[in-house]
Formats: structure tokens, C-alpha cells, sequence
């Protein structure tokens, strides 16, 4: 019996099967990593007859069936991802997300992207808690809580928690350039909502007396790509806050992706992963006190002076999404999309070798495509860098990536030995 965490694959027959090289599920030390879930049949493997909330239905349907195979119920999600094709579907798809979570809410983050999988209308993505941790035959604390929290100083909706932390995590929602006062967008241009954004997510941390330098991953929504220079203006001056973060000039790992719409016709929209040292109860204080994050940048792999290639904190690394650079000659490498995927997956490979990991450790992935014709071409290429298909994955297709690129791949990693304490 192994003493320390290892990454656990499942599939259930009550799920519609993979379309591609990935597991329903991965769970790693104290979450799991669901797959992005589409509105398939199980018994037919075909997309469900009728519109967007038929599909909806369906998606949180077959999240349902992976959490049950696993002995977990939809309360145990603490965050969730939907993706639809077109925004105004958002309402219908409330209605149904509303029968499903009538309780408690998880942290959220909606946007419409270009296209989906199948040409579905939508597609739902779940992060599950793993109370029980996933050192072989050994609980490792199965009953610890999620804490749940919202400020009046950040906006509220009734349907989504504006943080919900885990063991070591705490996930947020998605934050609009919202005036909480107000309650809605801000006035102006792009660079006042990025600048909106980052200060809901920055009082949401300080409600819960977290510096914002505890940030381990960023992902930023825009709709048009080329304001990403204007919104890297205000981003500069969130990260780093501190003088202990500027002396080490540490940001967080960081994505950046193009989607069609976001809600209240917002410009750019802003998801967090924040480490949260203290865990929640009952770890013990000797468990949860002290942790550090350590951060790593190789020159084997694109470097960045606006991200982190990754970030760990206790059992989990985070990378920033790898784009087809090639790190010697700095610029996107010759080819169609297979060789742009060689090149994303390459660079995700040295990043996570040149902190003593292995492909094997990577429990999800993340694939934006500029077509999403190409996944079978991309599947090719996948599947010589994960042979047995365990990481659970998502794939969505875009409007533009940046550098003009065909596709962009992040990726989160299992960190086995995890974090080491302040001396």
C-alpha cells in the first residue's frame, strides 16, 4: 500500500463514453477532475433530441451518473464551467441548473465560445471535492467541509457562490467588470472592466483575509483578443501587490482565451484559483499551516514576464496555457495543426519534467482550438503523450488564439510531494 497520493482514472458505463483519449474522472489527493460533460445519450452515444435545455438536462445528467459511480453527490461540486454556443441560451439553461443545485450553490463561470464538440449547444464541467483523498485503501480525511463565502462588497448572484474553498483551494466565480454598488457594468472601455474584475476578485480575497499575491492561476475571457495588450496594461498593476511577491517577481500561471459572448454583453471576464494555506476543518493545524507556493519557470519552455509557466501549491501544480512556440527561436513553429499541437505538448512535457514530474502526473487538460474540426488531428498527437488516456480534458473551440496560433493547451498536475511549510 503506497503512503502517498496517486492519481485515480474512473469511467462508468452510465456515462456516455469518451469521444477521445480521456477519463470521466481523475481524482487526485483532495479533488476531482471531471471531464467537460456534452449533452450525449449514454445508450445511444448520440446527442440528445431537442434544444439547449434538453442538453442542459443532459450534461448535468451525465455529471450526475460520474459522481454516483464514485460515491459522490452534486453537492460535492465546487465549481462549475458552462459552455454555450450562443449566450442568450444562458436563461434556459438557469432554468434547468436551478432544479439540479436547489441549495447550495458552487462558484461558476459561464461563457459562449465559438463552437463545442458534435456541434452541441452546450457542454458542463465539473470540480469535485475528494474528502476521502486518493492515497490508496487510506482516508485521508473524509469529513472535510467546503466553506462557502460572499461579501456584499463584490457582486452576489443567487446563483453561484462568490468563493468556495476545499482542503487547499478556494475556487471563484468568474468576475464581470460589475459595480457591485450599482450592480452593473462599469462605464467605459476594456480596460476599466479588466480593471473591475481584478478589484471584485481582489475584495473577494480580502473578505476572507487572503492577499491576492495567493493566486495560483488566472484565466482571462476576452472577446476580442487584440484588447489583450490594453487589459496586460491593468493587470500589471494587481500582480505582484506585495513587496514579498515583487521581490521574487511572482505571477500568477495565466490563459487567455477568446470567447464569442460573455453575460451583460461584458468585454473581458476573470476566473481565479487561490491557494488557501489554512485548508478547511478539520485538518489538522500542523497539516494546513505554513505552505508555500513555489513557483517555476524553465528556459527550455516560453517564458512570459506577464505569467508563471507553473505554479504548485500543496498537491496540485497549475500550468499557464502553452501555446506551438518553439522556446529557441521564440516563434510559433512551421506546420498545420499537428505539428502546432507536438509543440504545445512539448512544451508542457519540459515544463513539468524540469520540476521532477511526469507526464503520467497530469490529471487534466485543457485544449482551445481555432477549429474544432481538427480534434481528430489533435487526438493523433495526443495520444503519443497520453497513451492510456487518463487525464480528464476539456475541449472547446475559439475565435482566435494568441500569436495567430492554431491551438493553445494548459494543463493541471498532480504534485505528489506537495508544498513545503515556512521554516
Amino acid at each position: 500500500m503506497s503512503g502517498y497520493n496517486a492519481v485515480l482514472s474512473r469511467n462508468t458505463e452510465k456515462a456516455p463514453k469518451n469521444i477521445g483519449p480521456y477519463s470521466q474522472t481523475v481524482a487526485f489527493s483532495h479533488y476531482n477532475n471531471l471531464s467537460a460533460q456534452l449533452p450525449i445519450d449514454p445508450k445511444s452515444g448520440k446527442l440528445v433530441a431537442g434544444g439547449v435545455k434538453d442538453q442542459a438536462v443532459q450534461c448535468f445528467k451525465n455529471i450526475e451518473a460520474i459522481l454516483k459511480s464514485i460515491d459522490h453527490i452534486m453537492s460535492d461540486i465546487v465549481r462549475i464551467t458552462v459552455f454555450v454556443k450562443n449566450i442568450k441560451d444562458i436563461d434556459a439553461v438557469n432554468e434547468v441548473y436551478k432544479t439540479f443545485f436547489q441549495y447550495y450553490v458552487p462558484t461558476r463561470t459561464v461563457v459562449a465560445v465559438s463552437a463545442l464538440p458534435m456541434e452541441a449547444l452546450v457542454q458542463i464541467e465539473a470540480l469535485i471535492t475528494c474528502g476521502e483523498g486518493s492515497i490508496p485503501n487510506a482516508p485521508q480525511a473524509g469529513d472535510l467541509i467546503k466553506l462557502t463565502n460572499n461579501t456584499a462588497n463584490a457582486p452576489i448572484c443567487a446563483l453561484s457562490n462568490q468563493a468556495v474553498a476545499f482542503s487547499h483551494y478556494n475556487n471563484l466565480t468568474a468576475q464581470l467588470p460589475i459595480d457591485p454598488k450599482s450592480g452593473r457594468l462599469v462605464t467605459g472601455g476594456v480596460k476599466e472592466q479588466a480593471g473591475q474584475c481584478l478589484k471584485n476578485i481582489k475584495t473577494i480575497l480580502e473578505s476572507i483575509d487572503v492577499p491576492i499575491d495567493d493566486i495560483v492561476k488566472i484565466n482571462i475571457f476576452l472577446k476580442d483578443l487584440s484588447d489583450i495588450e490594453a487589459v496586460n496594461e491593468v493587470y500589471t498593476t494587481f500582480f505582484p501587490d506585495s513587496a514579498i511577491a515583487r521581490a521574487v517577481a511572482y505571477v500568477p500561471a495565466r490563459t487567455t482565451i477568446a470567447v464569442a459572448d460573455l453575460l451583460l454583453g461584458a468585454l473581458v471576464q476573470i476566473e481565479a484559483v487561490v491557494s488557501h494555506g489554512d485548508g478547511t476543518p478539520p485538518q489538522a493545524v500542523e497539516d494546513r499551516h505554513g505552505l508555500i507556493i513555489e513557483a517555476n519557470n524553465t528556459k527550455n519552455a516560453p517564458i512570459s514576464a506577464l505569467s508563471t509557466q507553473t505554479v504548485a501549491f500543496s498537491h496540485y501544480n497549475h500550468l499557464s496555457a502553452q501555446l506551438p512556440i518553439d522556446s529557441i527561436t521564440g516563434k510559433i513553429v512551421a506546420g498545420g495543426v499537428k505539428e502546432q499541437a507536438i509543440q504545445c505538448l512539448k512544451n508542457i512535457k519540459t515544463i513539468v519534467e524540469s520540476i521532477d514530474h511526469a507526464m503520467k502526473d497530469v490529471v487534466k487538460v485543457n485544449i482551445f482550438l481555432k477549429n474544432i474540426a481538427d480534434m481528430d488531428a489533435v487526438d493523433e498527437v495526443y495520444s503519443t503523450f497520453f497513451p492510456g488516456g487518463v487525464p480528464a480534458r476539456r475541449t472547446v473551440g475559439v475565435s482566435a488564439i494568441l500569436e495567430d496560433a492554431l491551438i493553445q493547451i494548459d494543463a493541471v498536475v498532480a504534485n505528489e510531494e506537495g508544498t513545503p511549510p515556512k521554516a
